[in-house]
């Protein structure tokens, strides 16, 4: 048996239970409520702020683990302050970020400037317990953020949205931009994967060298592998001279391979080498020259698929895909379609020389559209719409036939259907009764209607309804 002392120090080395602190900063007092008890356990300590200022001299004051924070706090400080104050004072802890109303730009700034991950609003229950799981797991850990190291470059702002959808792809550009892994760009014909692709390198270490674009499916199978590697004179009939592929023409900077599962089997074996050992040998050449090139590819066909019957080399997938950027079809970002429209109106109306808008019939009709063609098709929509439209103002009639089929069918339904509740207004009209019926008592509520008191707050919050004080 050991002795006192032995047994004393065996305890001591046993690891222990750590209670993680978390201060969650954001300007409505509800959301800050809500998230305190989503995430209080007994091993958690949460404190809540909703100034700004306060809550600088709390992390000044305080040891925190994990800040989650909202971008946009109607104060005179934002959540990147905050991001940057909290990693002053704690550099080896982790920030969330909350936005609704998120760009590409903040998306960039805020993972250099050392966030730990990016949330959009509405945020999903599960997601963000997860993440609050994955960041306290990693307390301790120096983040990998790259703080004020350089000054973003100027460039066009071409990505548009602010769906949650397209807050993921910001989020996902923002962790690509400086790596040098090859990055798979994963989407419907028309969703703006190049715009993507650019997005990437132009926020990256790369930016001031070239970016070299390839359609692989617009270019015949016999002089694909002379663009990508080039060729020497006489390499074929029609080479009078030695000529450079994209590889080549792309040193220092980006490669970007739209349609990449066009290529055959064949070519995707050079392809596969040109990535992995970073050289490339001319059609006619003899010897291979190194290249330095970051590889970002596209596809709208599913790769995993297309692996599966042996059309695609799974070798070359596995190599492409080191990072996956997935890009939302319009119709599942249909939100975000009434600020595609007025850029483009902003465009297309600068060169047609007059001023066009848009009537209010005509933009529901757009946005009730599925939009095949994606934002694309939206575009050219548009562009026909102000050329052909029969005033200063874009209206139903100008819009094509299929898109107002669309919307007669829409109204017809909206006729039949217009007196009937939808259930979230059931749900609805049944937890305002509810409450009611128990005076505002939010335990017995909870309790008659089956459900938590967390779940309830969600209700609330989601539907509008101010629980107001407890009874």
């Amino acid at each position: 048996m050991p002795r006192p002392a032995a047994t004393l120090r065996l305890f001591r080395s046993m690891p222990t239970n750590t209670m993680h602190s978390i201060l969650v900063v954001d300007d409505d007092r509800e959301t800050c409520r809500f998230i305190t008890e989503l995430l209080a356990t007994p091993a958690r300590r949460v404190v809540s702020e909703q100034d700004p200022s306060r809550a600088l001299h709390l992390l000044r004051t305080d040891r925190f683990d994990l800040m989650i924070s909202d971008i946009n706090l109607n104060a005179q400080s934002s959540g990147l302050d905050l991001l940057r104050a909290f990693k002053s004072e704690h550099p080896s802890a982790h920030v969330l970020l909350i936005s609704g109303f998120g760009t590409l730009e903040t998306a960039i700034e805020a993972v250099r400037a050392g966030a730990f991950d990016y949330i959009s609003k509405p945020f999903n229950i599960a997601e963000i317990k997860a993440m609050v799981d994955r960041a306290l797991a990693h307390a301790g850990e120096r983040s990998n953020g790259h703080g004020a190291a350089r000054q973003p470059i100027e460039h066009p702002p071409e990505l548009i949205g602010r769906t949650a959808g397209m807050l993921a792809v910001y989020k996902q550009i923002a962790f690509a931009a400086d790596s040098a892994a090859p990055v798979l760009i994963l989407g419907e014909s028309g969703t703006g994967k190049e715009l993507v692709a650019r997005a990437v390198h132009s926020h990256g270490r790369r930016a001031s060298r070239p970016f070299v674009a390839l359609n692989c499916g617009a270019v015949p199978e016999t002089l694909l592998e002379s663009e990508l590697f080039g060729h020497t004179r006489g390499a074929f009939t029609g080479a009078v001279g030695d000529r450079k592929g994209i590889f080549e023409q792309a040193t220092g900077g980006t490669v970007f391979l739209d349609e990449i599962g066009e290529t055959s089997l064949a070519l995707q074996v050079r392809l596969l080498r040109a990535i992995e050992e970073g050289e490339v040998r001319p059609v006619g050449g003899n010897r291979a020259m190194q290249v330095d090139a970051r590889v970002i590819s596209a596809t709208n066909r599913d790769l995993n698929l297309e692996v599966a019957e042996q059309r695609f080399r799974q070798d070359l997938f596995y190599r492409l895909s080191v990072i996956v950027i997935s890009v939302p079809p319009l119709r599942e970002r249909r939100a975000d379609i009434p600020m595609l429209v007025e850029r483009f109106v902003q465009s297309a109306s600068a060169r047609a020389g007059r001023a066009v808008e848009v009537s209010p019939s005509a933009l529901d009709a757009l946005v009730g559209y599925d939009w095949p063609g994606n934002v694309r098709e939206l575009e050219n929509t548009i562009e026909r719409a102000v050329l052909f439209s029969r005033g200063n103002a874009i209206d139903v009639v100008d819009l094509p036939e299929a898109i107002a089929r669309s919307t007669a069918s829409a109204d017809l339904h909206q006729r039949v259907f217009a007196d009937l509740p939808s259930l979230d207004e059931l749900e609805r009209r049944y937890l305002a009764h509810v409450l009611q019926a128990v005076g505002g008592n939010r335990t017995r509520a909870a309790e008659v209607l089956g459900i938590d008191r967390r779940t309830l707050y969600r209700m609330a919050a989601r539907f509008g309804l101010d629980l107001g004080e407890e009874q």
